[in-house]
């Protein structure tokens, strides 16, 4: 679902993570037609990114765990 909204409105998939500032500035990128693009594959790379910060602590936990 958050990749149908970084689709069609990425300033708020940067919104919906909490970053304010970059959702402002990718809001100013979108208003543009050839900024848009960008616009749409910084909000994606975010949210990859995002995951990956969740995937990378939930490994982290795993492994103090088994200690």
């Amino acid at each position: 679902m958050r990749y149908v909204i970084a689709f069609f409105f990425p300033w708020l998939s940067l919104f919906l993570q909490g970053k304010i500032i970059s959702g402002l500035l990718c809001l100013i990128l979108q208003l543009t037609i050839i900024g848009w693009i960008p616009a749409f594959i910084w909000a994606v790379a975010s949210l990859n990114r995002m995951y990956a910060d969740r995937r990378n602590k939930a490994v982290i936990k795993a492994i103090k765990k088994s200690r």
